[in-house]
């Protein structure tokens, strides 16, 4: 059996050590869903992301792993996973990756830069979904450890999808307070038809996300950039087209900047494009696999 090969980067960061850890796998043809998962849980990575080419030299089929479960979207391992392919082709120019998911298929365009890479990924047209949100605001500040006025009086609080479903809570203070507290918080995100949260401080445009237990936080979280910056737009945060950096990760001592940009209008906001420096930072080899129904 060949070794299986994978690339250890740094997404949303000039520099190895710092933004979000991710392993890319670019050749896994016949590995087993459960085999990518528990591969995933070894290396203890946020995510984990596994390529396997298609007919075309620049498309690839793509699968992400979380250390719970299979991900029908996340933004740094795309990001991340376009780096890798550039830096495997030895081209100097930039060059355009497609990747397929399960649901949707989408592009990123990538560039060598001084000290590592730089990758967009465009994560097509924002969906604004229904929720009954505004109706429970104390309710969801308790869950986040938070008082009902620290949330932005301006804003509301509102589900938003590039391919997750993100609960926008946007706050006016206390994002260093934030944390979730309610043993039922993902029941709660149910009930506002919402897969997660992204806590957002309007005012500095710096925001937190954790996975829904409460125990481990996100360094940098792409699919909720998205989501972000639709909502800035939507909002008049931003004016559409006006890119800007969302940061996140100061809380886990990797601080992270995600360049967004979200075009069309506040009504009709019809694109988002999130974007941001890759380091690389090492390479590896399994050199033997967990059994396929593991």
């Amino acid at each position: 059996m060949d070794n299986m090969h994978y690339h250890h980067v740094d997404v949303f960061t000039q520099s190895p050590f710092g933004g979000n850890s991710l392993a890319v796998f670019p050749r896994t043809h016949g590995l087993s869903g459960s085999q990518m998962l528990t591969l995933t849980q070894e290396l203890r990575h946020f995510e984990s992301i596994f390529l396997e080419p298609l007919g075309d030299t620049n498309t690839f089929r793509a699968r992400i792993f979380d250390l719970v479960e299979e991900l029908d979207f996340a933004g740094h391992p795309l990001i991340g996973a376009a780096a890798v392919l550039h830096s495997l082709t030895n081209d100097t120019q930039p060059r355009q990756w497609r990747f397929q998911l399960a649901h949707k298929s989408v592009v990123a365009e990538t560039s060598e830069t001084i000290d590592g890479y730089f990758a967009s990924l465009d994560q097509g047209r924002p969906d604004f979904l229904p929720s009954t949100s505004n109706s429970c605001r104390a309710r969801l500040a308790a869950a986040l450890d938070l008082d009902e006025d620290d949330l932005s009086p301006h804003h509301p609080i509102e589900v938003v999808s590039t391919g997750l479903r993100y609960l926008i809570v946007p706050l006016q203070r206390g994002l260093e307070r934030a944390r979730i507290v309610d043993r039922e918080f993902t029941t709660l995100l149910a009930s506002f038809n919402a897969q997660f949260a992204y806590v957002l401080d309007v005012h500095c445009m710096e925001g937190r996300h954790w996975n829904n237990d409460g125990l481990t936080e996100d360094v940098a979280t792409g699919s909720a950039a998205g989501t972000v910056g639709a909502y800035a737009v939507r909002h008049g945060l931003v004016a559409p087209e006006e890119a800007f950096v969302l940061h996140q990760g100061r809380f886990t001592g990797r601080p992270s900047q995600i360049r967004v940009c979200a075009s069309g209008s506040r009504v009709h906001v019809n694109r988002v494009v999130v974007g941001g420096h890759i380091a690389m930072v090492s390479q590896g080899a399994f050199h033997s696999l967990p059994k396929a129904g593991a």
